[in-house]
């Protein structure tokens, strides 16, 4: 900044487009989705200025209809690994020192670009990568990752103008460096946003980055980094990876210029990620940053004096939302005894209301297709105990079918016992439990759900009673990083609320805010001297 205290644009939230029949934007992205779905792509390694076809590849397949291939994308060997580390590191210096406006700039051309020409391709390929309708496309794909972008930038900017105060004869002054060495991105299929956030947030910084995207959102991570390089990202800033998960974290995890972490995914394996950071602790040039955000159990609990239909709003949309596939959904809830049993009746109506999973063209289609065979095993399993259960039921729900696409009904268990497998089991799917307390154990139902799960992402709580709410916020502080009130547990948005949790669900650095970009720099503080004193006696010695 040799040239002037430049003022960013000011970050506002992207607004969302309503896809309404007969709109500009729905005729876009499905012409957009007929195309990508009827062509194929070959995605390669994005190493440097190279793109790379290993000719070892694997097919990508829309969940909803799987024995369909939209492309193929080639996985990498060692060696390729490597070569991603290497040109990182020689990316890094011209990076490093490129004044931050011009980095700025890049980002916010990104943003620009996403909510311009590359709006209908990042929302159709999520559409058809994730299985996302297309109003979850729509707030994940282009609004948040746009958001991200724009709110980032103001937020590096804040950061950079927070200096210390100078006594006379002195100045003080801190340059916030990257990290010494290369940033590794571990993203998860679940949103566009975070995919394209995780390695962004840290290379606006000035750092370097080895981005492996999930293998079921490879499809439209190559759009992000489409839009990276249209936007002038040079090369190697980012490298993008994908193969066997364990190679690539050994390769990248063994290297001495490992300078930090940013992930998002499972529990289990950001542990054994951390504990393998902790083993090879002695071969690193520096400690690295470690920053995950991880699984969930998150809750509605309801107040005998909340409105039956809010809490059943809340849970449709809070359980059933792209397939209660976000770390954020609602998985859990508690219903007090006297309104339980309308507001059970009120949620099995909107399941019922629900079409058939569907495809995402089918923009009527408000439930699609779980990601893979894996999760709809694991779902369908889980279904399956709770029908044969004798503490818990089906009460709406429960069909499944993998003929065609991996179609979950939304599920609708109720349990008698609130310690029953899927009150604290995270499933990752659109499969809701339900739990009826007495109304005058409300304050022991508080302590119930903060016991009952290791994880701290995401809680609610509806009532229409302030000392209850009071209560309730202050008894569920600790399990929820994100808390609600008189709402559902998802749906948070740059800069109005930070993402994060604790415990069991990651470091809490808080996605979409000031304190995340802080994780990806190391200050100096330089203290420069006007008069340089030539007498060592202080006044005092006479």
């Amino acid at each position: 900044m040799g040239k002037g205290f430049f003022q960013v644009p000011t970050a506002i939230n992207e607004p969302v487009k309503t896809y309404v029949p007969g709109s500009p934007e729905r005729e876009e992205v499905l012409k957009q989705y007929k195309a990508f779905y009827n062509d194929t792509v070959d995605v390669p390694l994005y190493i440097g200025s190279e793109e790379i076809k290993t000719g070892n590849t694997k097919p990508m397949s829309p969940p909803h209809d799987h024995k369909h291939i939209v492309g193929h994308y080639h996985l990498a060997e060692k060696n390729h690994v490597q070569k991603a580390i290497s040109n990182c590191l020689e990316a890094r210096d011209s990076w490093a020192n490129l004044t931050w406006e011009q980095r700025a700039a890049i980002f916010l051309k990104a943003a620009e670009l996403i909510a311009g020409p590359y709006r209908a391709k990042i929302n159709a390929a999520t559409m058809i990568a994730q299985s996302k309708n297309i109003y979850q496309a729509e707030i994940d794909a282009a609004c948040e990752l746009i958001d991200f972008l724009r709110f980032n930038v103001e937020y590096m900017s804040q950061i950079y103008n927070e200096q210390p105060e100078s006594a006379e004869g002195i100045w003080n002054r801190v340059e916030y460096r990257p990290l010494e060495g290369f940033v590794y991105a571990i993203t998860p299929f679940n949103f566009t946003a975070i995919a394209g956030n995780l390695p962004a947030s840290a290379a606006m910084m000035g750092n370097v980055v080895i981005w492996k995207p999930s293998d079921s959102q490879v499809y439209s991570a190559k759009v992000i980094m489409d839009v990276f390089k249209e936007a002038g990202l040079p090369d190697g800033v980012i490298n993008m990876v994908y193969g066997d998960p364990v190679m690539i974290s050994d390769t990248v995890l063994a290297s001495p210029d490992f300078s930090g972490i940013h992930f998002t995914g499972s529990t289990s394996v950001f542990k054994s990620l951390w504990k393998q950071i902790g083993n090879n602790i002695n071969n690193y040039k520096t400690y690295p940053r470690i920053v995950g955000e991880t699984g969930g159990k998150d809750f509605i609990v309801a107040h005998p004096t909340a409105k039956p239909q809010q809490v059943a709003t809340a849970i449709s949309r809070g359980a059933f939302e792209f397939q209660g596939q976000k770390c954020s959904a609602a998985s859990r809830v508690y219903l007090p005894k006297s309104t339980a049993d309308e507001i059970l009746e009120l949620v099995k109506k909107d399941v019922a209301s629900f079409k058939k999973p569907g495809s995402p063209e089918d923009m009527s289609n408000f439930i699609t297709a779980v990601i893979h065979e894996g999760s709809f095993d694991k779902l369908a399993k889980y279904i399956d105990k709770a029908k044969a259960a004798d503490d818990a039921e089906v009460i709406a729900g429960g069909n499944y079918d993998k003929s065609v696409g991996y179609f979950i009904e939304p599920t609708v268990i109720l349990t008698t016992s609130p310690q029953y497998e899927t009150m604290y089991t995270e499933l990752f799917g659109p499969v809701v439990t339900i739990y009826v307390y007495e109304d005058e154990d409300w304050s022991e139902t508080l302590k119930l759900v903060d016991e009952t799960s290791e994880y701290g992402l995401t809680g609610a709580v509806l009532s229409g009673d302030r000392y209850s709410i009071d209560e309730a916020t202050k008894a569920l502080q600790n399990c929820a990083g994100n808390f609600y009130i008189n709402d559902k547990p998802t749906g948070a948005v740059v800069g109005q609320q930070p993402f994060g949790g604790a415990r069991a669900s990651g470091t809490n650095d808080k996605a979409g805010s000031m304190q995340n970009l802080l994780r990806w720099v190391s200050p100096r503080l330089i203290k420069e001297t006007f008069v340089t004193p030539e007498d060592y006696r202080y006044p005092f010695l006479g």
